[in-house]
C-alpha cells in the first residue's frame, strides 16, 4: 500500500496518478468521489464516511494482494498510524510519499487548477498549512522504501 501525503496543491494527485498507472495499482481519492457525487470537498462528516468506504475496499484489495494507493492527503500522524498498522495486519508492505511546498506555492498551484468547488480560501489554507502534521524522521523510519524512487522524488 502507498500512503501519499500533503496538503491541496502539494502533488498529492500528480503523483498518486503516476504511480497508479506504473503499478497497475487501485487508488483511492476521496475528493475524486466527492466531486463525482457533488457533494462539496469541505464537507468533513461526508468525506469521513468516503474515506473509511474507501479504507473497507482498500483493506479487501490488500487481502488479494493488489496494490492500493491512499490519496486522502492523511494530514495526522494517527490516521497514518491506522493505515500502516492496519495494512501491515494484512501482511501488505507500506510507503509513504511525503509532499510539501511553502503557503504561498501550495495556495498559487491550487488557484490555478481551479478545481475545487467552492475555492479554497487562503485562510483556510493557512490554517490547514499549521494544523499538518508533518512526518518526523521516525515516523517515516516506519514505512517501507518506496518501490519507485525515481517517481517518489517527484
Amino acid at each position: 500500500m502507498i500512503v501519499v501525503c500533503g496538503l491541496p496543491g502539494s502533488g498529492k494527485t500528480t503523483l498518486a496518478k503516476g504511480l497508479e498507472s506504473r503499478l497497475r495499482a487501485v487508488r483511492f481519492s476521496a475528493d475524486e468521489w466527492m466531486g463525482a457525487l457533488s457533494i462539496n470537498i469541505h464537507d468533513e462528516e461526508k468525506r469521513g464516511k468516503i474515506e473509511a468506504l474507501q479504507w473497507k475496499f482498500a483493506q479487501e484489495l490488500l487481502a488479494l494482494g493488489l496494490t492500493v494507493i491512499i490519496e486522502w492527503g492523511t494530514w495526522g500522524r494517527s490516521e497514518r498510524d491506522i493505515l500502516r498498522l492496519g495494512a501491515r495486519a494484512l501482511g501488505a508492505a507500506v510507503e509513504l510519499h511525503y509532499l510539501s511546498a511553502p503557503l504561498d506555492v501550495l495556495f498559487e498551484r491550487i488557484q490555478r487548477r481551479g478545481l475545487e468547488k467552492p475555492p479554497i480560501e487562503r485562510d483556510a489554507l493557512s490554517r490547514w498549512f499549521e494544523m499538518f502534521q508533518a512526518p518526523t524522521p521516525e515516523e517515516v523510519a516506519l514505512f517501507d522504501k518506496p518501490l519507485l524512487a525515481d517517481l517518489a522524488s517527484g
